[in-house]
């Protein structure tokens, strides 16, 4: 079963950004690439075990296992060593990703406290968003009674626009809840 957010990309977003950006061929639409989730835990050079959590928590909001990933430089300052694990993240692609960010955008997104929209200032310049979040129980798939610590994320959404303003327009059609 595809995912609900393609199949509408396919059926109404796809003709709708191709006549909003004056684009002939229906092949340079932008499109939903990947969406990266990162999660960074500071605590973990310590103790190594703080991982586990977040790892479980990761791999239930995104419905796959999740990569740890290694310190690639030792900081005296910060307590780390080159290979110590320091977080996890897991990328998302195709009918995953479509799914995850339709679950972002319907359920998560509205359960954030004072919620009036998320900033259009985050795009990187090539058409890539990305959103920090600050606490992983917004996803409806985490116990909030088995949270210890609430960990935030990163997430990346990279899509194949262009400019800022092909991404914005790809993710406003989807139904991304931007700031006015």
């Amino acid at each position: 079963m595809a995912a609900r957010l393609k199949e509408k990309y396919k059926k109404e977003i796809k003709q709708a950004l191709q006549k909003e950006l004056g684009l002939e061929n229906s092949m340079a639409v932008p499109r939903l690439e990947k969406i990266v989730i990162n999660m960074g835990l500071g605590e973990a050079t310590q103790n190594s075990k703080l991982l586990d959590p977040l790892v479980a928590d990761l791999t239930q909001i995104a419905g796959q296992k999740p990569v740890t990933t290694k310190a690639k430089k030792s900081i005296a300052a910060f307590h780390v060593r080159t290979g110590n694990s320091i977080g996890a993240m897991v990328t998302l692609r195709s009918d995953k990703a479509y799914e995850f960010l339709d679950r972002l955008i319907s359920t998560a997104l509205p359960r954030v406290r004072d919620f009036r929209g998320v900033s259009t200032k985050s795009f990187d310049g090539r058409g890539n968003y990305t959103l920090g979040v600050k606490d992983q129980l917004i996803f409806p798939e985490i116990d909030y009674a088995k949270v210890e610590k609430t960990k935030g994320m990163n997430i990346s959404i990279t899509t194949t626009a262009n400019t800022d303003a092909e991404g914005l327009a790809l993710l406003r059609q989807m139904g991304m809840p931007f700031r006015q």
